[in-house]
């Protein structure tokens, strides 16, 4: 058994296609690891206020949230290609825009074109999620292929905020907006220049469902399942933060949470050589499972940061394992024609659940400190367990269907 999921997780390598595919989708990826922190400080830096730069970097998040089921219902309905390259080269004009903005520039223009960013970030991690079924000879390595994509993402969460943070510091905030956007939109272009993504094509036969994607009961589980993960996510941020202010070194607070990033990509790569996750609703619970106790043993760490940092690499561990498990599960579960749609809306479902997680602990912390902030993730992570709990028989019935069909 070993050898077979060594064996397949190593032809996800060598599989015709997968490589560029994967790397150009990660490259066009990281600056979008990046916007949120540059919009953030390019606003304070020209505005002298921290409020308006919090308006700039919701207006990002809240956008880019909220556009992306409808993006991802027009790459449904009318390909990769046209949607890609008009939603990157309309995302980094607007980078562009934002980066050549004189400090006299009012601030409601600020927070318009941080949402118009957000309204045209190309749906990467969808459209790559939806082409994996097509570039893989062997159905049973699909997990494994999202685990490998899940955990090669974390890179761009490890280094694109560091990254982004050094630019400006070397060049200027706004040179490091445009010239993130500029590298999106190359790397945009080599990714839709895949033949998978240039031949990818809805599928003809099929009849889009009423409601779109959530018509679908395990998708509307799965998706709840992010919110809270996300809410998790949001909670740990404020949580480690917190801690790490009280403990007189706010700075610790960036490489402890890479040390999180770290820990998610060791998981991503034991989850790839194991085959990839979990494939029913009783595994997903498992994985959930580990997330919330991990997350919850960081609110008895919060006086070390030696414990912290160990902790966060240990939760850290179950994360990308836990999501690539819920890619195959969309994979399995999304109705014909609302592919790359179902795949949109776990990225809203987790920015939604990180922006409440990241809301509630902060409410809780001026009061309560750390501990409480990290409770929030903890309960949480017991929610999504609970939904995973109601849902499993709708999860349980997409994984036994075959996959659906896909055009190329």
């Amino acid at each position: 058994m070993a050898t077979t999921t060594h064996k397949r997780s190593s032809s996800i390598i060598s599989a015709p296609g997968v490589p560029a595919l994967l790397a150009s989708s990660i490259l066009a990826r990281l600056p979008l690891a990046m916007f949120g922190i540059e919009l953030l400080v390019h606003a304070q830096r020209l505005s002298g206020s921290f409020a308006v730069a919090g308006l700039v970097s919701g207006a990002y998040a809240i956008s880019r949230a909220v556009a992306a089921p409808f993006v991802g219902r027009l790459v449904d309905g009318c390909g990769q290609t046209v949607v890609l390259l008009c939603s990157s080269g309309l995302s980094a004009l607007l980078l562009v825009a934002a980066g050549l903005l004189p400090a006299s520039a009012p601030s409601p223009l600020l927070v318009a074109l941080a949402a118009g960013i957000g309204l045209a970030s190309p749906p990467l991690a969808a459209c790559v999620r939806t082409l994996l079924p097509a570039v893989l000879s062997d159905p049973d390595a699909l997990p494994a292929a999202y685990a490998f994509e899940s955990t090669a993402l974390e890179l761009t969460f490890i280094f694109g905020p560091p990254l982004a943070l050094g630019l400006g510091v070397l060049w200027s905030s706004g040179a490091a907006l445009a010239l993130s956007g500029l590298v999106m939109f190359a790397a945009t272009l080599a990714f839709a220049a895949q033949p998978a993504s240039r031949r990818w094509r809805p599928d003809p036969t099929a009849t889009r469902p009423r409601g779109g994607s959530l018509r679908s009961p395990a998708i509307r589980t799965l998706v709840l399942v992010l919110v809270c993960t996300g809410a998790v996510f949001g909670a740990v941020d404020v949580g480690v933060t917190a801690a790490a202010t009280q403990l007189g070194s706010t700075a610790a607070a960036g490489p402890l949470l890479g040390l999180w990033g770290v820990g998610s990509l060791l998981g991503g790569v034991g989850a790839t050589r194991l085959g990839g996750g979990a494939r029913r609703a009783r595994g997903l619970t498992m994985l959930l499972v580990a997330l919330a106790l991990g997350h919850a043993a960081l609110i008895v760490t919060t006086g070390n940061a030696l414990a912290i940092g160990a902790v966060l690499v240990i939760a850290g561990a179950s994360i990308a394992p836990t999501f690539a498990s819920i890619y195959a599960m969309v994979d399995k579960a999304a109705p014909a024609g609302a592919r790359t749609e179902a795949f949109a809306w776990l990225m809203t479902a987790s920015s939604t659940g990180g922006s409440a997680g990241a809301a509630a602990a902060g409410a809780l912390v001026q009061s309560a400190g750390a501990p409480a902030a990290l409770a929030v993730a903890a309960a949480a992570g017991v929610l999504a367990i609970l939904i995973v709990a109601l849902g499993s028989r709708s999860l349980d019935d997409a994984a036994s269907v075959p996959a659906l069909a896909v055009a190329v």
